[in-house]
């Protein structure tokens, strides 16, 4: 009988795990790195170890410090969530080796599917050997891990190999693994998978489906189940295949078997053997709870001979802090506040007040909707981001909400390049008139200590703020009425809610203001000075770091003076497991080149300046 259980994990898988153990009775354990040691996993825990350092290869990757920390704080066994070293089979071994519990599939399956290239082999597959443009376009793919590290798609056999290299350092930093391996890439295919639960008994359950073709950079961004429109044939060889691929390497626990379709065609991708990030759709539709199920297999109890009865729809969206609108770099700072409405389930590991670091995945939460229907799913899915208030470094929000609204996802015609065809339109802001007066009036009751009486009209007042890169200016006057602005009924202002009406609508603007950053409803906005600052204009052509990280590679015989094309690149930087690339903005000459291998930059930092030519 398990009776305590720590989770070799962070964030969000943390949190969720020691909820379902909490419920059941069983005591928790967490590990953290020196940037988590006020984490929101480490707070939740009953106990917490402290792993020293920052770097996932100093901490989580750590598996005999892991094991240490679970023998001293005397857990019986070890969870690994998913990432990190929830899919390596050494860490398994040695989880065994100590005598603790291991929850997850045995090592000799770990490793079989560990390496997408065995797995492929063991399905009867084989990547691509040799690459001719008769191939193209392919995809190269990280042999280890996944998430999207270490995959590039190359569309030209003359850039084959500096993918290759690219995809083999991120490869070997993410996973340890530097192994790579080139396969046909499916234009336009949809990604459905098959949620699996086996017991040491023989019985082997598939779960449905589960469609996460809605990706960026190869990571999913929203999911739901059942996969939606797929021929029940289909439905049924996919269920045989991820049954037939778990027997083929006598798996236990929760497990993921995932394809490529085209049409009515199936391409086995790769088998996951641990818990997936998506898992909360399957749990809804399913009435489960997949942590539950595993702690039970790893007791050694029987599943029955056939699972639950599917029912209704279930959609789940990924939120990120990040900037879609700019090639989705990472965004870090404080989550001022943070909450949902609760006709939706919130799996997170941040609370308001919360630090976003620069170390780990950017990913805030994931916010699921279940339904009878598909499309009601949907409509509480959206409506729900739209009404959460999250203040504090920019998201995906709007992204989420757009995407679950477009057209092409609402009839389930969506594939893989959904975002390649549509990210422009659906990242393009739509500001709010209202958000900056609302914002100016609440700033001046705030200010005001006498309400902003005046025994004369007072002069007009203006402010200035900045949104989605664009600036606003409104101004207002205090009048013996109270505050008036042209066009508009002020019907209520104070410092935190203002109502205005405007054409015979009235709308309510809740207001949060947090130093120069301004949030009114769900439009952030940064109060501008008056008088801007004329020392900080800079140099036509300067490139400012959009993400704090590390500077991992600067462009072969780059330097000042060098000539430069536009859409070049010049240099990468990673961080929260990101890998951004900087790019000439125009064709000119390299003026200035600020950045080297390993260093270490902050948001706005100059990398470099090239001049137009």
């Amino acid at each position: 009988m398990i009776t305590s259980v720590l989770v070799a994990n962070r964030g969000e898988i943390a949190c969720r795990i020691f909820r379902t153990c909490h419920e059941l009775g069983i005591r928790t354990v967490a590990v953290y790195s020196d940037p988590d040691a006020d984490a929101l996993h480490t707070r939740v825990a009953d106990t917490a170890v402290r792993l020293p350092g920052a770097a996932p290869a100093d901490t989580y990757l750590r598996a005999d410090l892991i094991v240490k920390a679970a023998l001293d704080a005397g857990a019986d066994a070890v969870h690994p969530g998913y990432g990190f070293l929830s899919e390596n089979a050494d860490f398994a071994r040695a989880v065994l080796d100590a005598g603790l519990t291991w929850i997850g599939p045995p090592p000799s399956a770990i490793e079989a599917m560990a390496s997408k290239t065995r797995a492929k082999e063991l399905m009867g597959l084989a990547p691509l050997r040799d690459v001719t443009p008769a191939d193209l376009p392919v995809l190269v793919k990280a042999a280890a891990g996944g998430g999207g590290r270490g995959m590039r798609i190359v569309r030209r056999t003359e850039d084959l190999t500096a993918a290759l290299e690219s995809a083999r350092a991120e490869a070997a930093s993410a996973f340890g693994d530097g192994e790579v391996f080139v396969e046909p890439y499916v234009e336009d295919g949809r990604h459905v998978e098959v949620q699996i639960l086996a017991d040491t008994h023989g019985t082997v359950w598939a779960l449905g489906t589960r469609d996460c073709s809605l990706q960026r950079r190869h990571q999913k961004v929203i999911e739901e189940a059942p996969a939606p429109g797929l021929p029940e044939s289909l439905t049924a060889e996919l269920h045989e295949l991820a049954v037939r691929a778990a027997r083929a390497v006598d798996y236990v626990g929760a497990g993921t078997v995932e394809f490529l379709v085209s049409g009515t065609k199936a391409h086995f991708l790769e088998m996951n053997t641990r818990l997936q990030v998506e898992h909360p759709v399957t749990e809804a539709v399913f009435g489960l709870d997949l942590v539950a199920e595993q702690l039970r297999v790893a007791e050694g109890a029987a599943l029955p001979d056939e699972p639950p009865p599917a029912r209704g729809h279930a959609v789940e969206a990924r939120l990120y802090a990040e900037d879609p609108a700019r090639d989705w770099t990472p965004q870090t700072g404080i989550l001022h506040r943070f909450s949902v409405p609760p006709s939706v389930r919130l799996d997170t590991g941040y609370e308001s007040g919360d630090d976003i670091g620069v170390h780990y995945d950017p990913m805030l939460a994931k916010v699921v909707a279940h339904a009878p229907t598909r499309a009601e799913a949907v409509r509480r899915l959206a409506g729900a981001l739209e009404r959460a208030t999250i203040h504090g470094p920019a998201t995906n929000r709007d992204l989420l909400v757009n995407s679950l609204r477009h057209e092409e996802f609402a009839t389930a015609r969506m594939d893989t390049g959904f975002y390649d065809r549509h990210l422009p339109e659906l990242t393009e802001p739509v500001p709010d008139p209202l958000a900056p007066l609302a914002a100016a009036l609440a700033d001046a009751v705030g200010r005001s200590r006498y309400g902003g009486f005046r025994n004369l009209p007072s002069s007009p007042q203006t402010k200035r703020y900045e949104s989605a890169g664009e600036e606003h200016e409104v101004s207002y006057r205090h009048t013996r009425n109270g505050l008036e602005a042209d066009g508009v009924r002020v019907v209520h202002a104070d410092a935190s809610r203002v109502v205005l009406e405007a054409a015979g609508v009235r709308r309510t603007f809740e207001v949060a203001r947090y130093g120069d950053e301004v949030y009114v409803g769900a439009t952030a906005l940064r109060a501008l000075p008056r008088f801007p600052d004329p020392q900080a204009q800079l140099a036509p052509g300067s490139l400012l770091a959009p993400m704090p990280g590390t500077v991992v590679r600067v462009a072969d015989g780059l330097g000042e003076g060098t000539a430069v094309e536009a859409g070049q690149p010049l240099l990468w930087l990673e961080a929260m497991k990101m890998e951004h690339r900087i790019t000439a903005p125009h064709a000119g000459t390299l003026s200035e080149l600020n950045a080297v291998v390993g260093q270490q930059v902050t948001v706005g930092s100059l990398l470099a300046v090239v001049e137009p030519t």
